[in-house]
């Protein structure tokens, strides 16, 4: 059948009556035919527009692709086909009481009452604890026991309960608890103040400031019709390659830690806070915040703080070279991190796994790549997939990423970097508009959707972060894995528990 849903670019505005609107029967047959032939979800949500309920479609394969259709109280659950949709489904059953039938895991997402009122299709009582009144997944043997992690761990991190079905050692099955956390900010985005916009989106998860605020610049920008100069966008790709730089090397620091090799892991946590402290050289905080805005970037380039920069990166890149040889040399590294926690391309393909755990895997797709903003356009950015889907194809592809993300931070210094800074202040959007923005954060694909209403107020805000797709995926690394190895495969995959729970 030919596909009916309309192509958009990137960053592009586009007005709302131009979007296909289709009979919920095409909509789920056009969506599940992209998907089956090899498409990824990006978004799909539901919506209230006046007195209905919409859903509303994101879809990529070698472009983005986009439709709506009228949500029915309940319907034939796309996920029994299709597994990408499989968390979506759920999502929307627990924002809008909207039931998947036959969906084949229907649980909750973030343990909150329906946005309508409506008797929850859980069927759970709000009156209670429902985490804790949660029916877990069960193995049924006599040699069958159960490991409970969490939510309180022992570290300073986010709360997530992690639940092992195990014998002996060996890990049968895992299932992942999140939701603890739920701060509504999608319903914050979408009442807020303008000036406020930012501010919120760039603390939707604190070690990807850049990459969430990023799809809200973006998407205010596409919708004002304000496009940030040159200068701006080449200081925001060096803002995030800075990111992922970071975050990178303190997962490979963590990975170390996790294998008792303590050089590395101190030499990767000391290097790290050198990457934060050039992005506090930037825009004098080392997550970020405050850089990115609507229309460009609040601090300039200056050619005191370039030359700085460019001379720490000189300094810093032998130094990582020679802490990555440290730990990639290593032969009981190596014996640790091969043929632990594997992902089949297969599976992962099937999950819709993103970023470094999708590229581990096999999943070339690369955001930078496939859908390019900012600066990226003009840069080449290689496939970097690895085929073993192991905790060692995990750590080697953000090997690979630290150096290519200090080759594109050299290559950017010394770019002519003359921009207008800007300041938040009110902004009008389009009336009656859509946009979609895609970035490649430091975890894989953030994606960000405003969708406005008639007088220019946002309708709906839509956030996905990478998390979102890839929290499966570790479930999935630690079947018939030794339950001992799960720190190790936990760090391999370094998930946002806010980033999911928003």
């Amino acid at each position: 059948m030919s596909n009916a849903f309309l192509e958009v670019s990137n960053g592009e505005a586009i007005a709302r009556e131009k979007i296909v609107h289709l009979p919920f029967n095409a909509f789920q047959e056009n969506a599940l035919s992209i998907v089956k032939q090899g498409g990824k979800v990006v978004q799909y949500f539901g919506y209230k527009d006046q007195a209905s309920i919409k859903l509303m479609a994101v879809l990529r394969t070698d472009k983005l692709l986009v439709a709506t259709c009228d949500a029915p109280e309940s319907y034939p659950s796309f996920t029994q086909i299709c597994e990408p949709f499989h968390l979506f489904e759920r999502e929307i059953a627990e924002q809008f009481g909207i039931r998947p039938e036959g969906h084949p895991w229907l649980k909750m997402v973030r343990y909150h009452p329906n946005y309508r009122d409506l008797p929850d299709v859980f069927g759970n009582d709000y009156t209670k604890d429902i985490p804790g009144n949660y029916a877990y997944y069960q193995v049924d043997g006599d040699e069958i026991h159960e490991v409970a992690v969490g939510p309180v761990h022992a570290g300073v991190i986010e709360p997530g309960h992690f639940r092992f079905n195990c014998i002996g050692e060996r890990v049968l099955h895992l299932e992942i608890q999140l939701g603890y956390q739920h701060r509504a900010v999608e319903n914050l985005l979408q009442g807020v103040q303008a000036k406020r916009l930012p501010i919120l989106a760039e603390n939707i998860a604190g070690d990807t400031t850049i990459g969430h605020g990023l799809c809200m610049a973006q998407a205010v920008e596409a919708l004002t019709g304000v496009q940030p100069d040159n200068g701006a966008q080449v200081i925001r790709t060096i803002a995030l390659e800075l990111e992922r730089l970071a975050n990178h090397i303190g997962d490979l620091g963590a990975l170390s830690g996790d294998v008792a090799f303590l050089p590395p892991a101190n030499y990767f946590g000391r290097i790290r806070g050198d990457f934060l402290n050039l992005a506090l050289l930037l825009c004098g905080n080392r997550f970020g915040k405050g850089l990115v805005r609507p229309g460009g970037v609040r601090f300039p380039l200056s050619d005191d703080i370039r030359k700085t920069l460019d001379e720490r990166i000189k300094e810093l890149k032998p130094q990582v070279e020679h802490v990555l040889e440290l730990l990639f040399s290593a032969s009981t590294v190596r014996t640790r991190f091969e043929d632990c926690g594997t992902v089949s391309t297969h599976d992962a393909d099937r999950l819709g796994l993103v970023g470094p755990a999708g590229r581990a895997s096999g999943l070339p797709y690369d955001a930078r790549r496939c859908f390019p903003a900012e600066a990226y356009g003009r840069i080449e950015i290689p496939e970097n997939k690895k085929t073993s889907g192991d905790v060692y194809a995990r750590a080697k592809v953000r090997y690979d990423e630290v150096l290519q993300s200090i080759h594109i931070i050299q290559s950017l210094i010394w770019a002519p970097i003359e921009t207008e800074c800007v300041e938040t202040g009110s902004f009008d959007l389009s009336p009656s508009s859509f946009v979609v923005t895609v970035n490649e954060a430091w975890r894989g694909e953030v994606s960000h959707v405003m969708v406005t209403d008639e007088t220019g107020a946002i309708l709906r805000y839509k956030v996905k972060d990478p998390s979102f797709h890839n929290w499966n995926g570790l479930s999935m690394a630690l079947r018939d894995t030794g339950i001992s190895d799960f720190p190790l495969n936990n760090k391999s995959f370094n998930l946002s528990y806010c980033g999911f729970d928003l």
